[in-house]
């Protein structure tokens, strides 16, 4: 075998195995980076693929697990699932009746991880700042708020807690639905109102009927002015409204031009004379 016959044949071996090295290298190369563009998904994660997706959606979201992201016709982002509270000083909603009513109150939000309202999140919320979202829930919030303060009446919005906050949740979840965030918690601190009937409700609140006292339509006489009062017109029913309260007897006369005494909470005692109507105004 001649000299050049043994360097054809030493040239042909190194190029085969600088071929085989290449050919090594490159499919290494290509199965990191298939690896690389496998993404899995935490749970507190949205993974929301966009591109050319099937079946001619926007985009693809997984809560958990994982998929491949194709490279060049496909592309990535993660939404955080972090719980957003949300502070709302609301205050001067106009009840059903006029009055206006204060409610601060504290809600928690966060991006829904229900398959039919995730790819709501991915269109309007993909790329948005913690600061941006929870800014947009808590327009959502306050015109949800003044919507169902509305609908009821003062009263209703004091005694029935449980109501306002159910008509709250449901108004206020069917537009966050929308862009596809979730209501977590409600906390109404307090309820007062500018006119301070509320205030003035609770300080009335009653341990037992309203009492009268003493007849003032007809002179007292003499000899009774020491003797104990008792009541002349036991009050079968009462009703309160703003500064005043109406008393009927049990005939569902009113109780005209007498005194009454109204028994409140932690030992105070309001006295008052009703009109001809049975009206009393305390103060």
């Amino acid at each position: 075998m001649t000299y050049l016959e043994l360097l054809a044949q030493s040239s042909g071996s190194q190029m085969m195995l600088i071929l085989v090295i290449c050919l090594v290298v490159i499919g290494l190369g290509m199965t990191i980076f298939f690896f690389s563009r496998y993404k899995k998904c935490t749970s507190d994660r949205i993974l929301v693929i966009y591109g050319k997706t099937n079946g001619g959606q926007s985009s693809k979201c997984m809560h958990g697990g994982g998929a491949f992201v194709w490279p060049v016709i496909q592309a990535f982002e993660y939404l955080d699932l972090t719980p957003i509270p949300i502070d709302i000083p609301l205050e001067g909603a106009l009840d059903k009746e006029g009055n206006r009513v204060n409610t601060p109150s504290t809600f928690t939000v966060g991006i829904s991880t229900d398959p039919s309202i995730m790819s709501n999140a991915a269109e309007r919320l993909l790329g948005l700042q913690l600061t941006q979202i929870r800014d947009l829930a808590t327009d959502i919030i306050f015109g949800q708020m003044r919507l169902v303060i509305a609908s009821l009446d003062i009263e209703t919005i004091n005694s029935d807690r449980d109501l306002l906050i159910n008509k709250i949740s449901d108004y206020v979840q069917n537009e966050l639905n929308k862009v596809g965030l979730r209501l977590i918690n409600v906390n109404i601190k307090d309820i007062t109102d500018n006119s301070g009937y509320l205030t003035a409700l609770g300080k009335w609140i009653s341990a037992g009927k309203p009492e009268v006292t003493e007849d003032l339509s007809s002179p007292i006489e003499a000899e009774k002015m020491d003797t104990n009062l008792t009541p002349l017109s036991p009050c079968e029913q009462w009703y309160v409204e703003g500064s005043e309260i109406q008393v009927w007897d049990m005939k569902d006369e009113p109780i005209r031009r007498a005194s009454v005494e109204l028994k409140v909470l932690y030992g105070s005692t309001l006295i008052g004379t009703t009109d001809d109507e049975g009206i009393v105004k305390l103060a």
